[in-house]
């Protein structure tokens, strides 16, 4: 495979762990995404906004999976041909684009747009982010690159709910998704401007887009897959935890606002000490992860998020303080298990095949999970609000079985 055109630097060579390009990079990720933590956990009270019912809301994010499904794949193995900057630029682009439907919707079903537009940046952009950080680092910090960068990036989880709650609840949705574009078209002009002056300092050529590149790529990543080996097991968790988490997660913020009796404001201040919470968790995450190996992060990291998702929806009305103290579990666990899944996947696949790899893994939704937010707005109505939470708890909590039965240290690893 071709060195891409913005691999200044190189696994090979001892570089710090975070040299300057990098905090540069984890600069702009943190401006595009800080916009889009703004009104991310709101999504669903911005499609009940305009007009939908608890079951449409279900049915709304059901149809906004479906664009993902090939693209995460598609936008890692173009990662993997043009380089990761460039993607990541490319990407950008179609992100500002995704705000304008965002901004003009009059009625929810305009949100699929918006939705179809973001689906290709986040294709472009996330297995392109991952496999970035994994070629800067050695095999022996990997985890701590993922978890020390995750820390930094993690400010978004904190200052966008909590910034992007206190505007909606002032000022409306609009007047807030407006703040979250400018920051989104910063982070852009940031991005294009990185892209081009990596590529102008750099002597290597990107491989060309073809279908005989794509058939290549896939084919080793369906034989890894079909393998039964780690990356067979860390395909099928990943697919457990996409269905169960599909299931109810964006009807979260409905049951915080009906059935809990929170605001606008609380619920985006308890999704901000999620986001504390877990950036806290990123660095210690990585160092476990380095030192003892991954499986027992990814373990303890979905034993704490189950635990605290079940524990969740047992909170009496009215208890923000407990609300906050199950988010705050529930982020300590996702950013004890992210950094060790991230390196996990880096060291088992080969690295000219990482970005598609993290294209395949980091797929917010497979096909078996297309149905679940619409059955879960089903069940919420037709069972219980409670029952598709207590599902999503359940299924997180038996992950664990097959995550430490099959993780086990890998002997070789593909650098």
């Amino acid at each position: 495979m071709n060195t891409t055109a913005e691999r200044v630097t190189t696994e090979r060579q001892p570089q710090p762990l975070l040299s300057g390009l990098i905090l540069l990079f984890l600069l702009a990720m943190i401006l595009a995404n800080l916009g889009g933590n703004m009104y991310g956990p709101l999504m669903s009270l911005y499609v009940k906004d305009l007009g939908a019912s608890v079951e449409q809301i279900g049915l709304f994010f059901t149809l906004a999976s479906i664009i993902p499904l090939a693209l995460q794949i598609l936008g890692g193995w173009i990662s993997d041909s043009i380089g990761r900057l460039r993607a990541i630029a490319i990407g950008s682009v179609v992100g500002v684009l995704a705000y304008v439907p965002l901004i003009l919707a009059s009625q929810w079903e305009w949100l699929l747009l918006a939705e179809g537009l973001s689906a290709i940046t986040r294709a472009l952009v996330g297995p392109s982010f991952d496999a970035f950080l994994a070629e800067q680092s050695s095999e022996a910090t990997r985890a701590r690159m993922f978890g020390v960068s995750q820390m930094l990036f993690g400010i978004v989880g904190v200052l966008g709910p909590l910034l992007g709650g206190r505007l909606a609840q002032e000022y409306g949705f609009k007047p807030m998704l407006l703040i979250a574009a400018s920051l989104y078209l910063l982070a852009t002009l940031l991005r294009v401007q990185m892209a081009r002056t990596v590529a102008s300092h750099s002597t290597a050529h990107s491989a060309s887009l073809s279908w005989e590149g794509l058939k290549a790529n896939l084919t080793a990543m369906i034989g890894l897959v079909t393998a039964g080996g780690i990356v067979t097991w860390i395909l099928i968790t990943d697919g457990m935890r996409d269905v169960a988490s599909a299931l109810s997660m964006n009807l979260l913020s409905v049951y915080m606002q009906e059935k809990i009796g929170l605001t606008l404001s609380q619920i985006g201040l308890a999704s901000s000490l999620f986001g504390l919470s877990m950036m806290l968790a990123y660095l210690p995450g990585g160092w476990l992860a380095d030192k003892v190996g991954e499986r027992l992060g990814i373990a303890v990291g979905f034993a704490l998020s189950g635990l605290a998702l079940g524990g969740l929806v047992f909170v009496p009305r009215g208890a923000f303080g407990l609300t906050c103290l199950g988010w705050g579990i529930a982020g300590i666990g996702a950013g004890i298990m992210s950094p060790a899944y991230m390196s996990l996947i880096s060291k088992v696949v080969p690295s000219h095949l990482r970005g598609t790899a993290f294209g395949l893994f980091s797929t917010s939704l497979g096909i078996i999970s297309l149905p679940a937010p619409w059955l879960g707005g089903l069940l919420w109505e037709r069972v219980s609000p409670r029952f598709p939470f207590l599902i999503t708890a359940v299924a997180i909590l038996l992950s664990i079985i097959p995550v430490w039965v099959k993780f086990k240290p890998a002997g070789n690893h593909h650098e």
